[in-house]
């Protein structure tokens, strides 16, 4: 457990001594996207010290937030323990909380595969989706989007996905969307597709232009009401 204590006895106070501590929710965070090792949550979290990479994993490996595991029979990856996945709701609504806010990025702000993956996990509207197959490109960064009957799955593409990050689907993806930070205000509802489009907030590199209403139906944060 991480050594700051607040002095109080209850359950918030105990969560955020686990994973309170500065970059701790950020590992978690990738974490749910599945197991890492430790140079791919370096990677991933570009500007964390390393030796503070390696104090938070010890302090969540000391909470059973973390645990270490074996990388097909060769080296360790990091991933996290049933406790820890526990924490996916919460993540999970934080990120929809900490989206309204969102503004625009500052100066070397970066998309990362992890992060982006669990931003549409956290827009995803499963009782409204449609099927869909599509590669995602925002920056560096792709992702193979997939939806079948109300499930979601998201593949890294781009870079190339750790080895531990699981199989990439086979074939092609029926449509290449080419997003930017505006994709923001598509998945806040802030406009349509039509309006995305021609406002160039976002691109279709390949298929047919509906699958950006397809898209916007598929992953929505919705404001809060007034």
């Amino acid at each position: 457990m991480a050594a700051r204590s607040y002095g109080q006895y209850d359950g918030v106070t105990t969560a955020v001594e686990l994973i309170g501590e500065r970059w701790a929710l950020l590992i978690v965070r990738d974490l749910l996207v599945g197991p890492r090792r430790y140079t791919d949550l370096k990677q991933g979290l570009p500007r964390i010290p390393t030796n503070i990479l390696s104090t938070r994993l010890k302090e969540l490996q000391e909470g059973g937030v973390v645990r270490r595991a074996p990388l097909h029979g060769s080296g360790l990856v990091y991933e996290l323990t049933p406790y820890g996945r526990a924490l996916e709701p919460i993540v999970l609504a934080l990120g929809r909380w900490g989206f309204r806010a969102l503004g625009e990025p500052g100066e070397g702000d970066v998309v990362t595969p992890d992060a982006l993956t669990m931003e549409l996990r956290t827009a995803f509207r499963p009782q409204r989706a449609a099927d869909l197959d599509v590669e995602l490109r925002v920056g560096d960064v792709a992702l193979r989007v997939i939806v079948r009957a109300g499930v979601l799955t998201v593949a890294r593409l781009a870079p190339p996905a750790p080895p531990v990050g699981g199989s990439l689907p086979g074939g092609e993806a029926s449509a290449v969307v080419v997003a930017g930070p505006g994709l923001r205000h598509l998945l806040g509802g802030v406009v349509t597709p039509a309006e995305a489009l021609a406002r160039g907030l976002v691109a279709i590199a390949r298929g047919d232009d509906r699958i950006l209403d397809a898209f916007a139906e598929t992953f929505r944060i919705d404001p809060l009401p007034a």
